[in-house]
């Protein structure tokens, strides 16, 4: 296999002609005769058993070479790219030159390569920085959100209190009245407490309680709450609490900083 020629033929777009040496393409072609000869029928041979010679006299002599050109053309092609040192991008355009038993087989490829970007007079451009101020309340919650990325969560054994900022794994049943009410039962919901995800009050009043507990927390919808039925109503709901997690934050010292 050989590199013939590297020639720019349009913006951007190389044609690479390269070579295969007839033992390499005649291997080929033998390969493609074993492969195909089972399907071939010729008048006078049982099915698949004429001679090649006689198979390429009836059908031609190019009849094995396009399985034979498949099989040799993508080493043959990754050697002259390698060899070329062109850095290109999609697929290439092959083509057949030339082929014959005494040269072999002859390829080319057109293919595009990445294009040359040069950047000139941008030495002693002048830019404006921009310096957006920070203030001490921005880098307090920035500090307590890498901590809470860094924190770690203790499961709480029998008898431990759920504490602001606990997560807790809860059942809940709200009633209004002592009705129940659409969306007012969940099991297993890990509540965080402080989170603002539940009824205003709701949160704060799980906190105190034990593990395994249950006990009543008695709150009142927000009178803009979205579900118009249940707006303004004063509810109870019958929780208990299966898991309660705490919150451990990295402490601030030098080796969270």
């Amino acid at each position: 296999m050989n590199l013939i020629k590297s020639e720019k033929t349009d913006k951007g777009v190389w044609t690479l002609q390269f070579s295969v040496d007839k033992d390499t393409f005649a291997k080929a072609v033998s390969d493609s005769f074993r492969k195909n000869s089972g399907k071939i029928t010729v008048p006078g041979f049982r099915k698949g058993k004429a001679p090649r010679a006689v198979v390429e006299k009836m059908y031609g002599k190019g009849y094995f070479y396009e399985d034979a050109f498949n099989a040799v053309l993508p080493a043959a092609y990754e050697e002259a790219l390698k060899e070329s040192k062109l850095d290109t991008v999609g697929q290439p355009d092959f083509d057949v030159v030339s082929v014959s038993d005494e040269d072999g087989v002859v390829f080319s490829a057109k293919v595009a390569v990445k294009p040359e970007v040069k950047i000139e007079n941008y030495f002693g451009i002048e830019a404006e920085k921009t310096v957006a101020p920070v203030t001490d309340e921005e880098v307090d919650q920035e500090i307590k959100t890498l901590q809470e990325r860094n924190s770690r969560e203790t499961d709480l054994d029998e008898g431990g209190k759920a504490e602001m900022g606990d997560i807790c794994t809860i059942d809940f049943d709200g009633a209004i009245d002592g009705v129940p009410f659409d969306g007012g039962k969940g099991s297993d919901y890990p509540l965080k407490l402080g989170s603002g995800n539940f009824i205003p009050g709701y949160e704060e009043q799980v906190a105190g309680h034990t593990l395994n507990e249950t006990f009543d927390v008695k709150v009142s919808f927000p009178a803009d709450y979205h579900v118009k039925e249940l707006a303004g109503k004063p509810a109870v709901f019958k929780t208990t609490i299966h898991k309660i997690q705490h919150i451990e934050l990295p402490a601030l010292d030098d080796d969270f900083a």
